[in-house]
């Protein structure tokens, strides 16, 4: 019974993958700033609406934050604006995307030209890692 009153805390659960509660601060400060990229893909995601796949914003996995996450497909979007082609920047994204795969996820890279010019094809992309996630178990 001593766990009973133990407060439950988001980063014990597993697909937190040991978030820092400071990293839960700024996943909270990010959703309330989100791009309009981040919208319109999220309006597109949010409340199962894609395959009813659970999808999470601006979600903490270890130090870092993802800008979209399904547990059920293991996988992280990853919304680029121009900054990423700055080689600082791509070279943080290759590293992060590393030590994100350590944890048996699978990133999906998505510009947000392709958001902002083709939703459905990038809709069809996250099908896609659905199928391939059904093939991998």
């Amino acid at each position: 019974m001593e766990n009973a009153s133990k407060p439950v805390r988001p980063q014990d659960y597993p697909f937190f993958y040991e978030a820092k509660v400071s990293t839960f601060q700024n996943a909270a400060h990010l959703r309330q700033t989100s791009t309009e990229t981040e919208k319109m893909l999220w309006e597109r995601l949010r409340n199962r609406k894609l395959e009813n796949l659970k999808f999470r914003r601006q979600h903490c996995i270890h130090q870092f934050i993802a800008d979209i996450y399904c547990n059920e497909l293991k996988l992280v979007i990853e919304l680029d604006g121009s900054i990423h082609h700055l080689k600082d920047v791509a070279q943080y994204d290759d590293y992060r995307e590393r030590m994100i795969k350590e944890f048996g996820l699978n990133v999906l890279r998505i510009t947000n030209e392709e958001v902002h010019s083709d939703i459905e094809s990038v809709l069809q992309k996250i099908k896609d890692c659905k199928t391939l996630s059904k093939k991998e178990n």
